[in-house]
């Protein structure tokens, strides 16, 4: 009897060596959000960051959508073509041919030359259905009737319909994210915050709770105290953005509803998951 206990023991021991580490190990489900596609890996805001994220498993990808002269959506982060292009000059300065010419990989890594800025529908043509997507509305004071855009492109697909909350809405621009949930209102919609997310008061998160569903701060201001309340007003709190594992085991421990990262394989779901 001794000798089996000893073996079993042993083994557990030697499964454990082996095993990954797991945010969710206590039961806890993170959702794993990936930072303009898996963003630590490959030219973010491109197809092949989007690729990386769904084959790393991550549970959404988080795109940022702007808009081209000729009124087309793209995916690009600044409001300039700068830092991520072979290119110079405002993103709403191109046309959609002309922006498409530009080189979005080579800035990342040789190996990724020649790789585009790709179009909104592009994206979700590739990716519903298949992985969650995180919409970010980049800046929409300059870009009149984004909103509308937006939610046309959703609507001619059918994505505008409940779906497991795999199509979901946010925004800095809090005015733009109420006309966002107006034209869309089944589609879940987030509030961006910065550091001033640290002294929202309890008026300030009803008011965000009358028209978004989530509420995504700066890991930075994030707190045990900040995250019930937000959950208290009856939203969820995905935080932004982990770049290290200490820095997603910290937002694990507050108990955050999701994690924004550049990395996913700092968050896991469940055992196994990676």
């Amino acid at each position: 009897m001794k000798r089996i206990f000893s073996i079993f023991f042993m083994t557990i021991i030697f499964m454990s060596l082996f095993t990954a580490p797991t945010l969710a190990a206590s039961g806890q489900e993170i959702t794993n959000v990936a930072h303009r596609g898996a963003s630590g890996h490959t030219p973010e805001n491109t197809m092949v960051a989007f690729d990386k994220a769904f084959e790393m498993k991550a549970d959404y990808i988080e795109i940022d959508v702007q808009m081209t002269k000729d009124g087309e959506l793209v995916a690009i982060h600044d409001t300039t073509v700068n830092r991520t292009t072979n290119g110079t000059g405002a993103v709403g300065d191109y046309t959609l041919e002309e922006i498409q010419q530009l080189d979005a990989g080579s800035w990342f890594g040789e190996e990724f030359a020649g790789e585009k800025i790709p179009t909104f529908e592009e994206i979700i043509d590739a990716y519903r259905g298949k992985i969650g997507i995180l919409i970010e509305l980049k800046a929409p004071e300059l870009y009149p009737g984004i909103e509308e855009k937006v939610a046309d492109a959703l609507k001619e697909r059918n994505m505008h319909k409940p779906n497991n909350n795999k199509v979901i809405i946010q925004s800095f621009n809090h005015d733009s994210v109420q006309t966002s949930k107006e034209l869309v209102p089944n589609i879940p919609h987030g509030v961006l915050l910065g550091l001033e997310a640290a002294d929202v008061t309890d008026e300030q998160l009803a008011a965000f709770a009358s028209y978004a569903d989530y509420f995504n701060p700066s890991m930075n201001v994030v707190t045990d105290e900040l995250v019930d309340r937000v959950h208290a007003a009856e939203m969820e709190i995905w935080a932004y953005t982990v770049r290290s594992q200490e820095q997603a085991d910290r937002l694990a421990e507050h108990e955050v509803d999701g994690i924004v990262t550049d990395f996913p394989e700092y968050v896991y779901n469940h055992p196994g998951n990676l």
